[in-house]
């Protein structure tokens, strides 16, 4: 399963946001209970994701999304996972004032 995700900037004055509908994907994605790891017949480990549906309800169906030699690199790989998806709704939430000037 691909992901598909659309940015926006705040520095051309974009009246449009992310949509609901993504928000709502990326908090799902963002959540470790939706994630499980899988052992393969060949000895690898195999990360899975929950699906969602088209209105966004998750489904009992899982997608394979990589595989890794060790249980704690698929571990590792779902919290990075997990990161990536935290870091775009803290991006959602508009631009962060970093520094400002007296």
């Amino acid at each position: 399963m691909t992901f598909y995700y659309k940015t926006y900037s705040w520095a051309n004055n974009s009246s449009e946001g992310i949509s609901e509908k993504t928000r709502k994907s990326w908090e799902f994605f963002a959540d470790k209970k939706n994630w499980r790891i899988v052992q393969l017949p060949n000895g690898f480990y195999q990360t899975e994701c929950k699906n969602l549906d088209a209105e966004g309800n998750p489904i009992d169906t899982w997608t394979d999304i990589t595989r890794r030699e060790t249980i704690e690199s698929a571990e590792a790989a779902i919290d990075g996972s997990i990161e990536h998806y935290n870091k775009r709704l803290e991006f959602a939430k508009g631009p962060k004032v970093v520094k400002t000037f007296k």
